[in-house]
């Protein structure tokens, strides 16, 4: 049987159909893009508001900080309250999952810091037989 929209076995019905075929890749393709660790990261300290986390990750443009926490809170690693006050006021913070998230993050940030150098020099010494 062919499984189509209104199928109830069809992917949009099955929370465990995953983007990728690949549990593994559909993790770190998110985790891992440019921006989710930054954000990650930035939250880890305290909740924050959009203006400081725009503060202190620098160079991302607010469209593209949006669409992060939009994701980010989607896949459930980080929550977003907003309070009825005016005007409206909204944080983000980690969840249960993004904190236990937080010890192989910053494994990941300081083996990247402690290894940027020779990377670089890897980078260089291929261009320069190509």
């Amino acid at each position: 049987m062919t499984k189509t929209s209104k199928d109830a076995n069809s992917p949009a019905s099955d929370p465990f159909v995953f983007e990728q075929p690949c549990p593994i890749r559909d993790v770190l393709d998110r985790i891992g893009d440019q921006w989710s660790l930054l954000v990650l990261e930035s939250l880890a300290p305290a909740r924050r508001r959009f203006s400081e986390l725009q503060r202190a990750i620098g160079d991302i443009s607010k469209q593209m900080l949006s669409r992060t926490l939009k994701q980010l809170e989607q896949d459930g690693f980080i929550t977003r309250t907003v309070y009825p006050e005016v005007p409206p006021r909204v944080e983000y913070e980690l969840t249960e999952l993004g904190r236990s998230f937080e010890q192989p993050m910053r494994e990941l940030v300081q083996w990247a810091d402690s290894n940027h150098r020779q990377i670089v020099e890897a980078r260089a010494r291929y261009r320069a037989t190509r």
